[in-house]
């Protein structure tokens, strides 16, 4: 799956709507209109109405695609937002200009909120120039030292979120700084124990391998010179980091070494969450829209093949 893709059979789906959290913000609009253009979704913005409407006029959209509700402050934007999708109005939450605590807050209410009693992880997704397809990463975001029960959900979140973009039979690496398990490294002791649990049909819907280093689990050519065999070695479709210092090292490498361009979303809600950090370019968002929507409506029409 390729970013361009992803975002053509997003717009295939039928009805979708987007809840924005504090709209009123020109990177999120540049980010709205993109979306737009491509025919991804509609959207129901939650903000200072009169500067959503500004940024409306200014990018010359139309208003038939907006619902603007006016909020007073970003916390009440954030809540409204989440409360319109855990009422069924739309289909996706996404962050806005508001502080990430003030809406991972109105997030996890449980009155109002979008928590599900599951898990809750993050998934990023990287087309790597040079790389046919893209390679997932989690968690990079929330888990600071999973345990090994805390990996089994993010491994399931992340094939989730893989097998809703058409990923079948994910190959899942569970990474560590060695391929062999050393008893005084935690990570390579965990990653052995999800592999046998995969084996045994505890973790399911993917091929899970590991303690894999990240040279053996992206390079064929890295794998084979250590003698390393099966279907996920070399070839893998998701990475899981041991802690999030790893995720994120990793995730920035990608994005600022490597060039590469990012789609991101929290998995585990009652619904996806794109959760856009200031420096995400506009086209950053709009695939994190569009791997959200997918994630978010699997079973959901599509209109005709294009």
């Amino acid at each position: 799956m390729r970013f361009d893709q992803m975002v053509r059979q997003a717009a295939r789906l039928e009805d979708s709507v987007v809840a924005i959290a504090s709209a009123d913000d020109e990177e999120v609009m540049d980010a709205v209109s993109l979306a737009i253009e491509n025919e991804l979704a509609r959207f129901h913005l939650f903000g200072d109405a009169t500067r959503i409407q500004k940024m409306i006029h200014d990018r010359k959209l139309s208003e038939s695609q907006f619902v603007i509700t006016h909020t007073a402050t970003a916390q009440e934007a954030a809540e409204r937002a989440a409360y319109a999708v855990r009422k069924g109005d739309a289909d996706v939450l996404m962050k806005g200009l508001v502080p990430t605590a003030t809406f991972m807050k109105a997030v996890l209410n449980k009155e109002t909120g979008l928590r599900s009693g599951n898990v809750l992880s993050h998934v990023a997704l990287f087309e790597v120039p040079g790389r046919e397809t893209a390679i997932g990463l989690t968690d990079a975001a929330i888990h600071i030292a999973p345990t090994l029960e805390d990996k089994v959900h993010i491994i399931e979140n992340g094939v989730t979120a893989l097998r809703a973009i058409g990923y079948t039979l994910p190959k899942v690496a569970v990474l560590a700084a060695v391929e062999v398990v050393n008893p005084t490294m935690q990570a390579t002791i965990d990653a052995a124990l999800l592999t046998q649990m995969n084996r045994r049909g505890q973790i399911k819907d993917c091929l899970v391998d590991g303690p894999l280093a990240l040279d053996n689990a992206v390079n064929l050519e890295a794998a084979k010179q250590k003698g390393l065999t099966g279907d996920v070695a070399g070839a893998a479709d998701l990475l899981v980091v041991p802690q999030i210092e790893v995720g994120n090292v990793i995730y920035k490498s990608l994005m600022y070494f490597a060039q590469a361009s990012v789609a991101a979303i929290l998995v585990g809600a009652k619904a996806p969450v794109v959760l856009t950090s200031r420096a995400d370019t506009a086209e950053a968002k709009l695939y994190s829209l569009a791997f959200a929507l997918l994630n978010a409506q699997p079973t959901k029409k599509l209109t005709q093949t294009i």
